[in-house]
């Protein structure tokens, strides 16, 4: 009865479209037809393709953009994501791919549905770690001892149902013999400031105890002496 009824709303909305436009003499006004439509067109179409069609929209992924990786190091390829549709353990996917500076083919280097799937062959093999967490809306990986071949772009793709469509996240990796003089300044500070922290730390430990040190002293010399008692001489005694 449900599919019977909706039906005739459909052919209903689209008879009287119709009735609008070439009945005059049904003596409908204008108003009284452009009122009938947008209350009832909008609702048959949304009935007609499903109540959840329209607030679906395009998933969002995040990425670092371009980064450097020191030759042989460990490197995280960060990739986030938002999306509009509940998460779904059982059929999210993340798919990351490589394309290398030298225009070559592109690589896939992992898969995730309800598990990681590690490469088994070619150039990533052994070197891929999984190290996201999509309840946590994380698709992100771990290369492992990086190598001057790994220059390219790593794109990281994740799909959602029906959350499926929108752009991809695009990493453009490249490896380097020695990092660059902005990662040392950064390293520099963090280093420095962390030197910074431990001698404060200190200064305001040992400043507490001078002060504690001089007000228990304080106190001490403000405590009375008892006083002494004086000795009676015997007045017979010479």
């Amino acid at each position: 009865m449900s599919d019977l009824a909706g039906s005739c709303r459909h052919f209903g909305a689209i008879f009287f479209f119709f009735i609008c436009f070439t009945a005059e003499k049904l003596m409908m006004t204008n108003l009284y037809c452009a009122l009938h439509l947008c209350l009832v067109l909008p609702e048959s179409y949304t009935s007609l393709f499903g109540p959840g069609l329209l607030r679906v929209t395009g998933i969002k992924i995040y990425t670092s953009g371009d980064m450097e990786a020191v030759n042989g190091t460990d490197t995280r390829l960060k990739c986030t994501f938002q999306t509009s549709a509940p998460i779904n353990p059982q059929t999210l996917t993340v798919s990351w791919s490589f394309r290398p500076l030298t225009q070559g083919r592109e690589e896939s280097i992992f898969h995730y549905q309800q598990k990681p799937y590690l490469p088994i062959e070619g150039t990533f093999r052994k070197r891929v770690v999984w190290a996201g967490d999509i309840m946590g809306r994380d698709a992100s990986i771990i290369i492992r001892q990086v190598k001057f071949t790994y220059n390219g772009t790593y794109t990281c793709q994740v799909k959602n149902p029906p959350d499926v469509h929108g752009t991809v996240g695009e990493i453009r990796l490249r490896v380097v013999t020695t990092a660059s003089f902005s990662e040392l300044l950064y390293l520099a500070m963090a280093i420095g400031g962390g030197i910074a922290a431990v001698v404060v730390l200190l200064v305001i430990i040992v400043s507490c105890r001078k002060c504690k040190k001089r007000q228990c002293q304080r106190m001490e010399g403000n405590v009375e002496a008892p006083p002494q008692k004086k000795e009676r001489k015997d007045p017979t005694a010479w």
